[in-house]
This record gives structure tokens, sequence and C-alpha cells, in this order.
């Protein structure tokens, strides 16, 4: 019996998601964990499952993912971009879909360095004429 699964890579500021959909009910697994064990926040359960709602898939693909790097909600953000990208891996039709609710563009926001000089990325020293 061959395994049937589609991957898609996501990431979000410093979180890198490995996802892999497999055909199943609806169960999905991050880094061994139930999704309620890892996400207990229920925000960060809902950002996960948007794509799956959004293209009508919830119960047909159970989920396993890889998550590393960052915090909670950046590591929400990166499994929801890995899903979308294997949900088109899955169907090129739902491409569309995921699309316009804006599920694959990757937020390219990121924390700004630090200068030196100065005691954060934008905020200087207070200045003293004299």
């Amino acid at each position: 019996m061959s395994l049937v699964q589609h991957y898609g890579t996501g990431r979000r500021k410093t979180s890198t998601a490995r996802v892999f959909l497999r055909p199943g009910t609806g169960n999905v697994r991050v880094n061994n964990r139930t999704l309620e064990q890892y996400f207990f926040d229920e925000a960060h359960q809902m950002i996960v499952k948007q794509p799956l709602q959004a293209s009508d898939t919830l119960n047909k693909f159970d989920v396993v993912v890889n998550v590393e790097g960052g915090g909670k909600h950046g590591q929400a953000g990166a499994v929801q971009h890995g899903i979308a990208r294997a949900l088109v891996g899955f169907s090129a039709d739902l491409r569309q879909i995921l699309k316009k609710a804006g599920f694959l563009t990757r937020d390219p926001r990121a924390k700004e360095r630090k200068k030196y000089g100065q005691p954060g990325a934008r905020k200087r020293f207070q200045f003293s004429k004299r």
C-alpha cells in the first residue's frame, strides 16, 4: 500500500513548518502532539484551521506538522502557510480560493535588527544639547 501525501513548507517571522497532508478524518498533529495540546490558545488553533475551512477540506485530511523556531504566533502563521501550500499540491483548483483569502502569501514582516549606537532598531538615546 502506497502512502499518498501532499507536502508544503510554511514560513512566518523566524518559524518554519513542514506540513504533510494525508487522507484521513481531520486529525491535526503538531510536533507529535494534538493541535489543542500544542496551540492551547483558541486564536492560534483558528489560524491553523483557516485554510482547511476555506477550502471545505476540514475532515478530509490528517495533518502532520513539524514546526520550529520563533514563538507560538509565528509558528501558527507558518503552519497556516504550509497547509495552504500543501492543499494547492493536492488540488490546483483550490489555489484561487486560497490566494483570494491570502493564505498563499508569505508574510515578509520580521523583526528589524538593532543598530549600533542606539538602544534599539529605531529608538535613539536621549539628546542633550548641553
